[in-house]
């Protein structure tokens, strides 16, 4: 009986795993959907323009703004899904971080995966 108890808490429990994996929602799209929104014919909507002193306003963990290559973007909610300590983002919070953003501070750049993040967070463009 032991046994048999044993084995069904077994399968039950990597039954919820597998469920839970499934359910995981996944940040990055296909190469196909990305490449398909980014060459859409549809007008884009103009982008809200953000000046150097109102991204210096948001420069905290809880309210963190950063532009990157012209672009401004919330990292606020991203920051604690961060693979490296909040300390690293939030040294950037509230300044244009393009530097930080292509070479990580150990002269690597960020994956393919953060570059498909970055749409996400988008919140306008800096003036």
């Amino acid at each position: 009986m032991t046994r048999i108890l044993f084995i069904v808490a077994t399968a039950l429990f990597w039954t919820a795993i597998a469920w839970f994996a499934l359910q995981a929602p996944t940040d990055v799209r296909s190469p196909a959907v990305a490449d398909a929104e980014t060459t859409s014919e549809a007008p884009e909507t103009p982008q809200p323009t953000f000046s150097l002193k109102t991204l210096a306003q948001h420069d905290h963990i809880d309210d963190c703004w950063m532009a990157i290559d012209g672009v401004v973007y919330d990292f606020t909610e991203y920051i604690p899904r961060h693979p490296t300590p909040a300390e690293v983002m939030t040294a950037w919070c509230g300044r244009e971080a393009s530097a930080a953003y292509h070479d990580k501070g150990d002269g690597e750049p960020h994956s393919r995966r953060a570059d498909a993040m970055l749409p996400r967070y988008r919140i306008g463009v800096l003036n």
